[in-house]
């Protein structure tokens, strides 16, 4: 065949983990190659495009419209979703090839294979020559990454996401290629305390704080969130390496000086990619004026960013004075310093904090709010009683909400409490949104909306939102523990791991995760690996119910049934009014596969409103959904049937 050279749009497609699928179970590895092959020669040859090589695990096809080619690559992955799953990663590029006999060769090619292996399972990847040609298509919309330095070429890709329903929008933390900078993207750095007290970091905090959120009001710019910024507290790193790992082309770092009743905040903005300063300004005030000095400084970066990004300002003042009386705001900012260590010891520090604040300030509404999470959080995390925890938060976050409903603050603490005390899923869902329209950089509303969507069984929905804020707050171990979650639930398991892997590195004290690595374990079937987790949380009192509710569901499974029972006889004699052990022997139970005895503990969890109810519909509890008892635990818990 003579030599052909052409311009093309070229697609690779790759199942990700056949080869050791093959090893583990070779018929299930047959029959999603099978049905990848299927779908991909049909939709393939329905948009007009051609197959040129095959390979055990992936294809090389070429298109004569970029068009077609990328809702091509939509309507592959939509149809891969569905039982049973193939995962699969498609890269899609534009450029001049060379087709013969021997294959197709070409840049083009390499950057179309390249993006591909950028991508993530369940994903559309394509570079700007395919976005530029969708741009005033209606059908089909994109999102965009980021900048990546591709290997063996020359130049840094803007690299774009198909957006369609069912497909999987990559986080900058999934992505394998180095780090992309997104242009409208910006780090608030923790401000450096200057002042000769070092008692007053909190109050270098509290500004940075305010000025980070103030920039998250700005639409169309993308902020870090605070867990992330300040991950780099204390440490010498370079700028280049925190706007690598945050993917962020604008850095802001500054110091605040307290002397007397007089504040000095000096702030610059730095460009990430050179470490080059591109603007520098000191504000020197009155200790009262603090929050003109943040509002002034908030805007004066945003008409510095404005230069060179699209930005718009939708309202003049981006930091509004919380309260007029700046002993309440002291004690406000020294709550939020212990809230901010998430730990029950520190928890119960900042409540006293703000119950001070609201003492003298009546109606400082950020207060009201922070005391209703703390009292969440002592609820939900199970360091104390549900009565006690719930009745609190939810009599905090209804005067927050009276005081100002649209404070993002108020909206989260009242959906909070819709969510885990209330199960007014409706409810919850209306602050949650209404939380991400007030500031759609909120990685904590995405989380919490990406829980409510977890408990409502849509999974897929729940896997967006949750990506959105690991993008978002890419440090956070929470919330990176919640996308593994959610990976789980999404049939996922090898990116559940992986994500939980990555919050531990994160975090290697963060208990949740390790439970939840055991608990992926289990149900893979690889019961030692999980058992070897619990057993060396027995001995931590935080993790001692988990631990236990998992060894005795293991011991279930593995029919050893008097083994198992001596882990319930353990519970019942923790069990008490102040804490339930319902769930944790319903677990037990389910392994034991006496399902009657499983669904009697939980109605009587749900009597109880315990909060891990709110994760029924998730894959640990998969084993009773098919149960006819099932459907009366959704109706109780008011979800929609399944």
């Amino acid at each position: 065949m003579k030599e052909i050279r052409m311009l093309a749009a070229i697609m690779f497609t790759d199942m990700v983990g056949y080869t050791a699928l093959m090893q583990e179970n070779e018929r299930k590895a047959k029959i999603l190659r099978d049905k990848h092959r299927v779908v991909l020669d049909r939709l393939i040859l329905e948009h007009r495009g051609q197959i040129l090589q095959y390979y055990g695990d992936g294809t090389l096809s070429i298109f004569g419209s970029a068009i077609e080619a990328a809702v091509c690559g939509a309507k592959i992955q939509q149809e891969l979703q569905s039982e049973p799953q193939v995962p699969l990663r498609i890269g899609i590029h534009a450029g001049d090839v060379v087709y013969d006999d021997e294959g197709v060769y070409g840049d083009g090619v390499n950057i179309a294979s390249r993006i591909e292996n950028l991508a993530v399972p369940g994903s559309v990847l394509i570079s700007d020559k395919i976005n530029d040609e969708l741009k005033n298509q209606t059908d089909v919309s994109s999102v965009f990454l980021g900048r990546y330095e591709l290997k063996n070429v020359k130049s840094p890709v803007k690299i774009y996401a198909i957006k369609m329903d069912g497909l999987v929008i990559p986080s900058p933390d999934q992505l394998e290629g180095k780090s992309a900078i997104s242009e409208n993207s910006i780090a608030v750095l923790p401000f450096i305390n200057l002042s000769t007290d070092k008692e007053n970091e909190y109050f270098s905090d509290g500004v940075t704080e305010e000025l980070l959120n103030a920039l998250a009001k700005v639409d169309g710019l993308l902020v870090t969130s605070r867990t992330s910024s300040f991950a780099f507290k204390g440490k010498n790193t370079d700028i280049r390496e925190i706007g690598k790992t945050l993917g962020v082309k604008t850095v802001l770092e500054g110091s605040v000086r307290k002397y007397g009743n007089r504040v000095r905040v000096t702030a610059q903005l730095i460009n990430s990619e050179n470490g080059y300063h591109k603007w520098s300004e000191t504000f020197d005030r009155n200790i009262e004026d603090i929050f003109a000095v943040q509002d002034e400084l908030a805007n004066s970066i945003v008409d510095q960013l404005k230069k060179t990004i699209k930005i718009h300002k939708s309202i003049e003042q981006l930091v509004k004075a919380p309260t007029e009386n700046m002993d309440a705001y002291n004690l406000f900012l020294k709550g939020l310093d212990s809230w901010n260590k998430w730990s029950p010891d520190f928890v119960l520090k900042a409540i006293k904090y703000f119950e001070d604040a609201v003492a003298i300030s009546s109606d400082f509404t950020a207060a009201y709010a922070r005391l209703s999470a703390c009292y969440s959080f002592l609820g939900a995390a199970g360091f104390m009683s549900n009565n006690v925890a719930y009745a609190k938060a939810k009599e905090y976050a209804e005067k927050a909400y009276k005081l100002d409903s649209s404070a993002l603050d108020s909206r989260l603490a009242f959906g909070v409490v819709k969510y885990f005390n209330d199960w007014d899923w409706e409810g919850a869902e209306k602050c949650f949104l209404k939380a991400i329209e007030i500031n759609p950089n909120s990685a904590e509303a995405h989380q919490y909306y990406a829980m409510l969507l977890s408990t409502l069984g849509y999974h897929k929905k729940a896997l967006k939102e949750s990506e959105i804020a690991n993008q978002l707050d890419p440090l956070n171990a929470p919330i990176s523990y919640i996308l593994s979650f959610v990976y789980f639930n999404n049939n996922r398991t090898d990116l559940a791991i992986e994500q939980h892997k990555k919050t531990i590195e994160l975090d290697p004290e963060f208990g949740d995760t390790w439970n939840s690595l055991a608990w992926i374990y289990l149900k893979s079937n690889d019961f030692q690996k999980g058992m070897d987790i619990f057993n060396q949380n027995l001995n931590q009192p935080a993790f001692k119910l988990k631990a236990i509710s998992g060894l005795g569901y293991a011991y279930g499974k593995l029919g050893q049934p008097e083994k198992s029972k001596e882990y319930i006889q353990m519970l019942n004699e923790i069990n008490s009014e102040q804490l339930p052990t319902n769930m944790e022997q319903a677990i037990i139970y389910t392994g034991l596969g006496e399902f009657d005895s499983a669904f009697d503990l939980l109605f009587s969890a749900i009597d109880k409103r315990l909060s891990g109810l709110n994760f029924i519909n998730g894959k640990y509890w998969k084993e009773l959904h098919d149960h006819p008892k099932f459907k009366e635990i959704l109706q109780r818990m008011n979800l929609p049937p399944d």
